[in-house]
């Protein structure tokens, strides 16, 4: 049948059942108005023969009920009425009901009777109980037969012999109460199971969708249990749990094992459950291979690890129940019974274990261990995992104990925390190396020891080397500049006040990063030399042997480290970032007084510019560096200073573009006079440089005028003017203020001539040039004097 066919037969099936039912309420309640109790009898029986019908699926047979149960309790509160007025006896109409033609609504009406029964505590309400659940075993079709004790529950939950209550009876009523509802819920769940099995095997799966949304009607019953007063831990532990977790797993059912467990770990204390675990975790083993235990399993963890948390007063009973022993080992038996388990389901009982050790253990790291040894046991001889749930529980699972401890000093304590990142991919491998990372930044972390830097580096080898041949050409540019730099500010914050002790962390990131590859070096390497450098600054002044293996921390062997490291730069190629790592060493060495190791570290600073450095931008910006790093150099004696001066002024005046050439050659012109006490003033050498700055800014112009019919900026003759002017501030004897009219005449000239190109920021640089020489003649005194004899207009 086609399911809108089947839906419209459902629909009128239920509008017929629900016409029945008003049609014979409409007649009952004529007869109890009329106070003829037998036709009200007869027409009621009729009205509940309605709830006989097996054509209804459960959602729609809920709706026929709830209009029969709507009427049942207009009909308990007339009997209510009658029996305390005098009118009837409710002992006589307990046995009157029971006449009902048929089985359904005779239970049904007995179910209301024997509420107002108890009611009027004219017999006592365990036996009137008792009575009633054992005559609803007359009805054994599982739909019909669950509303029937789903009804019987609702209207006893308030009449139950309960201590405090007012039915309770004498001592032993708690127990009859508790074995009322026991007995209820097993039948219920026998009769719950067993629709599993009625109509065909093609119907199974809509069979179970229906069987679910029942479920409630079973679990009512626990909830019952767990608000008796009577029932305290003890009667908890020797009877209720035992009773309750036999019918579970007897009743070998995938959907009412899980449902079931889950409610008795949802609706009993906390306190029931940790004084019970071995009862509860010996269960689980029991349930069926496809009961989705983990999730049950994890619950329980995690409520009692919330119960923890809610109070210190409590931990005492956790270490002496041994929870944590008992939770591992019933973790374990679970994993071996069902063999099965996805590996996601395993490592998620893992991470709420180790949720709980972390919450409630805090102390105990060896706990924390033993999970992730577990979590590695159940890995071992398997493939890297590649499932997404799988990997994102993992990084639950070692996020947890940074998140906890704020440190990951303390995770590499833990043997077993490397072993378990090497189960993942390369991609979560590095998720977890950035989680390790961020975390020791947000807490500053310490990591102070060689060791340490080596277990660390080990957790993020993902980072900074391609693992298992994996490469980085697929990842996204941006991801990796991210993690890339995220590791430079890692070596950035390693730290230890000992020298030798920080060489050691020196020498260990070396290890590693040189491990990196191409792509790598690149952002790795300077931090690690600036590290270093960091080092070299403190122990200024310091000498010593290097030889033998345990070096003490000394400049030279730094250096001797720092030439290694950047030389594999060689190898990427990064020429320009070797260079500039070069000339940093070369300074540094400059101030420690080692005029050896400068010299060597400038002369790999000019080969690699001589070899590698071939882009004509990238040529501008090496020589300026090289000029400003070999001015501040002081160290040399005079042979291995004209060496390198003669080498930059060569350099510089062979670069491609004249006017590269020009200002760097006017800037090479600093390198022979240096206004320190002891610096180098040789003003014919500068004057030189200005000359020949001169006549390349003079040749710039004749190509200009050659090439495009102008001649060209003027504006390398005014930058050259400001060097002129810088001298002879300076007091070079070589520049005098002849040369200098003289230039300030050409320039004017050129500016003035028919082929001179207007240039808005030359002239606005002339003019304030001028302006400048004009201030300073108007200072006065021998600053006036000198510049007395520029004539500026």
């Amino acid at each position: 049948m086609a399911p809108d066919a089947a839906a419209e037969d459902e629909e009128k099936w239920l509008a017929e059942g629900v016409a029945g039912i008003q049609h014979n309420a409409f007649y009952m309640h004529r007869s109890l108005d009329s106070n003829n109790l037998k036709e009200a009898l007869k027409f009621s029986a009729q009205m509940l023969s309605e709830l006989r019908t097996s054509r209804l699926s459960p959602h729609k047979y809920y709706e026929l009920y709830m209009r029969a149960f709507d009427e049942l309790r207009k009909l308990e509160l007339f009997f209510r009425e009658e029996t305390s007025r005098g009118n009837c006896s409710v002992v006589d109409l307990y046995e009157l009901v029971q006449h009902a033609g048929n089985v359904l609504p005779r239970l049904y009406l007995l179910c209301t009777v024997g509420s107002v029964y108890i009611k009027s505590k004219e017999a006592p309400a365990k036996d009137l109980l008792k009575d009633l659940v054992e005559m609803c075993r007359g009805v054994q079709h599982p739909l019909r037969g669950l509303f029937l004790r789903s009804y019987l529950s609702q209207i006893s939950r308030d009449k139950l012999p309960d201590i405090g209550s007012e039915y309770e009876g004498d001592a032993d009523t708690v127990n009859d109460a508790v074995e009322f509802v026991l007995q209820n819920f097993i039948e219920m769940n026998k009769l719950w199971v067993r629709m599993q099995h009625q109509g065909p095997f093609r119907e199974k799966e809509k069979r179970e969708k229906e069987r679910n949304e029942l479920r409630d009607l079973v679990g009512k019953n626990l909830h019952v249990l767990s608000q008796i007063e009577g029932v305290d831990l003890d009667m908890y532990k020797e009877s209720v749990l035992p009773r309750v977790l036999e019918q579970v797993v007897n009743c070998k059912d995938e959907l009412a094992q899980f449902y079931l467990m889950d409610c008795i770990i949802q609706v009993f204390p906390d306190e029931y459950h940790l004084q019970t675990l071995e009862t509860l975790l010996s269960a689980f083993p029991q349930l069926q291979p496809t009961v989705d235990i983990k999730t049950v399993l994890s619950q329980l963890m995690d409520r009692l690890s919330n119960y923890a948390a809610s109070s210190t007063e409590v931990l005492p009973e956790f270490l002496q129940v041994e929870a944590f022993a008992k939770l591992n080992s019933a973790i374990g038996k679970v994993i071996e019974a069902q063999v099965d388990m996805p590996s996601v389901g395993a490592i998620t009982l893992f991470v709420s274990l180790l949720t709980f050790a972390l919450r409630v253990h805090p102390d105990r790291l060896d706990y924390v261990d033993q999970v992730l040894g577990a979590c590695v046991k159940k890995l071992s001889g398997k493939a890297k995992l590649e499932d997404n749930k799988a990997t994102k529980q993992i990084v639950a699972l070692l996020s947890a104990p940074l998140e906890k401890y704020n440190s990951v000093v303390t995770a590499l304590e833990l043997p077993n925390y490397a072993q378990v990142m090497d189960h993942l991919d390369s991609g979560t491998n590095k998720v977890m190396a950035m989680v390790i990372i961020q975390s020791i930044m947000k807490n500053t972390t310490c990591i102070s020891t060689a060791d340490k830097v080596e277990a660390l580096f080990e957790l993020i080898k993902g980072l900074i080397r391609d693992i298992d041949g994996a490469q980085d050409d697929e990842l996204d540019e941006e991801d990796f500049k991210e993690e890339q730099n995220s590791v430079a500010r890692l070596i950035h914050i390693l730290h230890n006040d000992d020298p030798d002790e920080m060489l050691k962390i020196i020498c260990a990131v070396q290890k590693h990063i040189l491990l990196g590859g191409p792509k790598r070096l690149p952002f790795t390497v300077p931090p690690l030399v600036f590290s270093a450098l960091k080092l070299v600054r403190r122990l200024q002044g310091q000498d010593g042997d290097v030889g033998g293996e345990e070096i003490p921390a000394t400049p030279k062997k730094i250096f001797q480290i720092l030439h290694q490291t950047i030389e594999a730069l060689s190898s990427v190629p990064s020429p320009e970032l070797a260079l500039r790592l070069y000339l940093q060493c070369a300074e540094a060495a400059n101030d420690c007084d080692v005029e050896p190791v400068a010299y060597e570290f400038f002369t790999q600073a000019f080969v690699l510019y001589e070899e590698e450095v071939t882009d004509s931008k990238a040529q501008v910006t090496a020589i300026h560096l090289i000029i400003g790093t070999l001015q501040r150099m002081n160290i040399f004696g005079v042979e291995n200073r004209d060496t390198l001066t003669h080498k930059t002024t060569g350099y510089s005046a062979k670069l491609l573009k004249k006017p590269d050439q020009c200002r760097a050659v006017y800037a090479c012109s600093h390198l022979f006079w240096i206004d320190d006490q002891d610096g180098t003033k040789d003003g014919e050498r500068v004057l030189l440089c200005l000359k020949r700055a001169l006549r390349i800014a003079n040749a710039a112009q004749q190509m200009a005028n050659a090439t495009k019919g102008s001649s060209g900026s003027v504006a390398l003759f005014i930058e050259i003017l400001n060097k002129y002017l810088y001298f002879f501030e300076k007091g070079n004897p070589q520049i005098t203020s002849s040369v200098i009219q003289g230039l300030i005449e050409l320039i004017t000239t050129e500016m003035q001539s028919e082929n001179a190109t207007s240039e808005p920021s030359a002239d606005a640089f002339f003019a304030r040039t001028l302006r400048y020489i004009e201030f300073q003649q108007q200072k006065g005194g021998s600053v006036g004097e000198k510049y007395e004899a520029i004539k500026v207009s």
